[in-house]
């Protein structure tokens, strides 16, 4: 697999918010989001092997694991190391853009998928793969990044048509205004959960953090 990084820390993002992780970060993406704050990932990494990938996530004895990147889809690979962890218990979230399948993860044991809607300030909203919704279980995410209020109504019209049950997530972009979108959720009075990036309350932007 192309690799940027692996790193221990504690998941900044989602329903784990909090738990001690290990970061798998994958090289390249196929999208350019207009507020990225990974761009470093964009390269093409170092090769390295699903077995040196798992003694490193073993010798930070940690029971979960972030693949991330990047986009991690982008390479088949992903689905050997995300079975490879599963087999030891691990569980993996696999963050991605959207943009990609999904259904390859599905049948993999232990894995939860963090599946973003792209809204309008990032400019890739023309990228959504809207055939992943439906596959969504209880246990996976559904994430906006909320710029501003045009991007808020975007996502409000996508939850009001979305059924599953995956839990919906609602971040504003690093720097923006958390509480005006926590406001407007509470007006509309939306079932999502408004979630902050903990890694970067914690340590800013510094990668591998």
């Amino acid at each position: 697999m192309r690799i940027i990084e692996v790193f221990h820390s504690v998941q900044g993002e989602g329903p784990l918010t909090g738990t001690r992780t290990t970061f798998v970060r994958t090289a390249r993406c196929n999208l350019r989001c207009r507020w990225c704050d990974t761009t470093y990932s964009f390269g093409p990494g170092r090769e390295r092997s699903i077995p040196s990938i798992v003694r490193e996530v073993e010798r930070n004895r940690t029971r979960h694991v972030c693949l991330t990147g990047g986009e991690p889809l982008l390479q088949s690979e992903s689905v050997d190391l995300a079975r490879e962890l599963s087999r030891r218990k691990i569980t993996t979230v696999i963050e991605t853009g959207g943009s990609l399948d999904i259904s390859p993860y599905l049948h993999l044991p232990g894995v939860v998928l963090s599946v973003d809607v792209k809204c309008p300030a990032s400019g890739m909203e023309k990228r959504n793969r809207w055939e992943n919704l439906p596959l969504l279980r209880a246990r996976d995410t559904l994430k906006f990044v909320i710029a501003d209020r045009r991007d808020y109504l975007y996502a409000r019209r996508v939850v009001a048509r979305y059924r599953g049950p995956a839990t919906i997530v609602f971040q504003p972009v690093w720097g923006t205004d958390a509480g005006r979108l926590a406001d407007w959720v509470l007006a509309d009075r939306l079932d999502v959960r408004v979630m902050l990036q903990e890694h970067k309350v914690l340590w800013g932007d510094l990668p591998g953090r």
